[in-house]
């Protein structure tokens, strides 16, 4: 008795589907259908990035505000959301860069936003940037800073004692020596920068930090890479932690 049934159900799954698939004698004899209406009525979607191309290399979010945050795309410009993510609007498109290294939101006014330019990724697809940038009105509109031939920041650090000396972890190009690698220092927002630390020319930093308990003390992260077509150097021999208790002067 069940194998009867499951063979009719097996049956009439086939005769609806072959009834499905089978051409119509209204639509096998038109030969007048508007393609070109059934075409402009489809329209493109995106379903990506994904994969490499879909890297987030930073994320802040104001303290005062839960619902906005900033987020750096290491290919993809700085997006802004003020729906917790709910939806993002692109707001660095007007500028010179789309690689984006990190971020960094003024402890003392959330809508300060420094942007470092050039992922600090050292994949073979790795977006080169042009320097540092700010906004003083929450992403509407931006001012470039300097270290145009850092290629590639790090992290930036704010004195949250004060707003205007700012510490820049500048990482350089990852495919050649030189350029703009160490830890550049501001007392004056950004009008000028002086190399407080550096190592080598095939050297730059990707890390600085201020000690949360002393304003005084700052931790900074060397890296040596290199890439080249046959190799990598993902951590050479001058990679090392260093710490100032004087502000960087030392």
């Amino acid at each position: 008795m069940k194998n009867s049934l499951l063979l009719l159900i097996v049956v009439s799954c086939f005769k609806i589907n072959a009834q499905k698939q089978a051409p119509s004698q209204t639509t096998a004899n038109n030969a007048s259908i508007n393609y070109e209406s059934v075409l402009n009525a489809l329209t493109f979607r995106s379903i990506g990035p994904a994969v490499t191309s879909g890297r987030i290399s930073d994320i802040v979010v104001n303290p005062l505000d839960k619902s906005e945050w900033y987020l750096a795309a290491a290919s993809g410009g700085v997006w802004k959301t003020n729906n917790a993510g709910t939806s993002f609007s692109p707001i660095f498109d007007a500028q010179a860069s789309f690689s984006i290294g990190c971020l960094k939101m003024d402890p003392k006014n959330p809508h300060i936003i420094w942007v470092g330019t050039g992922e600090n990724n050292n994949q073979r697809s790795v977006g080169y940037g042009n320097g540092i940038y700010k906004s003083t009105n929450g992403g509407k509109s931006f001012v470039k800073m300097g270290l145009d031939k850092s290629f590639s920041i790090g992290k930036i650090e704010i004195n949250r004692e004060n707003s205007n000396e700012i510490w820049v972890a500048a990482y350089g190009s990852v495919w050649n020596e030189g350029g703009e690698r160490g830890i550049y220092h501001t007392i004056d927002g950004g009008n000028t920068w002086t190399l407080d630390l550096s190592v080598s020319e095939n050297t730059g930093f990707n890390e600085i930090h201020q000690d949360p308990f002393d304003a005084q003390i700052l931790y900074a992260c060397a890296h040596q890479r290199r890439r080249h077509e046959w190799t990598f150097l993902g951590g050479g021999p001058e990679s090392a932690i260093y710490k100032s208790l004087d502000k960087g002067k030392t």
